[in-house]
């Protein structure tokens, strides 16, 4: 197994190369794919992950330090380990090649495929396995270069605020996949034609919230169904076994394979709803999403009527965000055990209403809960009464790569003087020395840099943004340097004449 250290260009390896494509995990391109960093380098990513960076030296004195005396032959010699090494145990911290070794098994594909190919094949390739043992062959269509639309999850409209009572959050298991089960969504199974739908009894079909027609598993059992329940319940079986492992090398194998079988069972709906792709299939994914917008509006509303003052609780419980699968409730109780204990109950009750797989599960509290629009809140993560696990943060500039680092430093900060500290005030005085400090130049200047990614030609984008002209200007001044399409270009905002555009002081 060889790994390509390539941190420069996000181009595959050349397919003339000398080292075989089935045995070369090209490192840079399994950190794109799969982490969002600010920078790609390998300084970068080697202090991010392991606090470790490679030895500083600059192209242009290599040739010197070559020539030169043993000391200096010593220095380029580290160079030369630090940039063989640091990849190396990237891959070991990061499982990639465990991962991806796990993946190719699951899926069927080749390892190389993972790196250089999208979802569908993957998904394709298991209902080819499938097909090939039903006796069933794959209709070669034309791909579209367009498709049609279609109508995707609900999300709640948000009750925005600062909530110091519990906010429990409950998810929906594997939603997406857990409907194809229940519902028998299949290419298989999909009625296109009235005239046999005619011919069925009312408990041999179901017509989807989309209008849609499916036989049921009675009449026919579906591929994909088959093939989820598979995915789900191999890894079903390797969550167990991970508990019982002892061998830390087995554990991470077995972490490997069932996050690789939870990938692959969710790609499945992806793989329907994608037009422009191998087979698209309209009336399945329009089905799917039509369901979950369905069981999410029936969620709410039999958490709002169930749990109320007139049925024995405490208060009326209120729905205050739901999101895709998952939906965040205000029992209106000061105690994060009755918070949990309601959510378990809830979760049990509403579970009943939908039909196996379909699962509503407890997942965790909030407490407090900063929500401050549709996929932006904060909130101190509970998943047992006693202690946080973390401070978790969705959409807000703390996560955001498109800010500078004081920028999300500073929310950090107010975050947890607002959360953990519940020191409002103390928040409000720390972004007033934040700003006399910028404002006398006391703040260093790493600390402004903001990365943005290249995705564009210069032609294609409709206004002038900074890190396009910073990328334009580096261009005419050293070709080779340039950033390329994809990559993140960094920059600070220089001073400026009053009236002068933000794009035009890129540097």
């Amino acid at each position: 197994m060889s790994v390509i250290n390539n941190f420069k260009r996000k181009t595959f390896p050349n397919q003339n190369s000398s080292i075989t494509q089935l045995n070369a995990i090209q490192i840079n391109i399994v950190l794109l794919r799969e982490y969002k960093l600010r920078s790609y380098t390998l300084n970068a990513v080697s202090f991010h992950f392991l606090q470790q960076q490679k030895e500083d030296v600059q192209h242009s004195i290599i040739t010197d330090l070559q020539n030169g005396n043993a000391q200096t032959r010593h220095r380029l010699a580290v160079y030369c380990l630090k940039d063989a090494y640091l990849p190396l145990r990237l891959l070991e911290k990061l499982m990639s090649l465990i991962n991806y070794m796990e993946m190719a098994r699951v899926t069927g594909v080749p390892m190389n495929y993972l790196l250089q190919r999208g979802q569908q094949i993957k998904v394709i390739s298991q209902i080819l396995r499938k097909c090939k043992e039903k006796d069933l062959l794959i209709p070669a269509l034309k791909i579209s270069e367009t498709g049609d639309d279609f109508t995707g999850a609900t999300v709640i409209e948000p009750i925005r605020g600062y909530y110091d009572t519990p906010i429990t959050t409950l998810d929906f298991s594997s939603l997406y996949p857990s409907i194809m089960q229940a519902y028998n969504l299949c290419y298989s199974t999909l009625i296109n034609d009235g005239r046999i739908k005619q011919t069925l009894s009312d408990d041999e079909y179901i017509t989807t919230p989309s209008g849609n027609c499916f036989v049921t598993a009675k009449v026919r059992r579906g591929l994909l169904p088959e093939i989820l329940e598979n995915l789900l319940s191999a890894r079903k079986k390797a969550k167990q076994m991970m508990k019982e492992e002892t061998d830390e090398f087995r554990k991470k194998v077995l972490d490997g394979r069932q996050n690789a079988l939870k990938i692959s069972a969710n790609s499945v709906y992806g793989f329907t709803g994608a037009q422009v792709g191998k087979l698209p299939c309209l009336e399945i994914s329009q089905s799917v999403t039509a369901f979950g917008r369905e069981m999410i509006e029936k969620t709410k509303a039999l958490i709002e009527s169930e749990f109320t003052i007139a049925k024995g609780y405490e208060n009326d419980a209120k729905v205050i965000y739901g999101d895709t699968d998952s939906v965040m409730i205000k029992f209106g109780i000061k105690t994060l055990e009755e918070a949990m204990k309601l959510g378990r109950l809830a979760a049990t009750t509403i579970s009943s209403s939908f039909p196996p797989p379909i699962k509503l599960e407890f997942e965790k509290c909030y407490y407090p809960y900063l929500l401050i629009n549709k996929k932006r809140y904060a909130g101190l993560y509970f998943t047992r009464p006693d202690k946080h696990d973390k401070m978790d943060c969705k959409g807000i500039e703390t996560v955001r790569r498109d800010n500078c680092e004081l920028v999300a430093s500073l929310i950090s900060t107010c975050l947890e003087k607002l959360l953990i500290e519940r020191d409002p005030d103390g928040a409000v005085e720390y972004v007033k020395n934040v700003i006399s400090d910028l404002l006398c130049n006391r703040i260093d200047i790493s600390q402004l840099v903001i990365s943005k990614e290249l995705t564009k030609t210069d032609a294609e984008y409709a206004n002038k943004q900074p890190h396009v002209e910073l990328a334009n200007k580096m261009r005419k001044r050293d070709p080779g340097s340039a950033p390329n399409l994809g990559d993140r270009v960094p920059y600070v905002i220089i001073p400026g004449t009053k009236n002068r555009p933000a794009y035009e002081r890129a540097e």
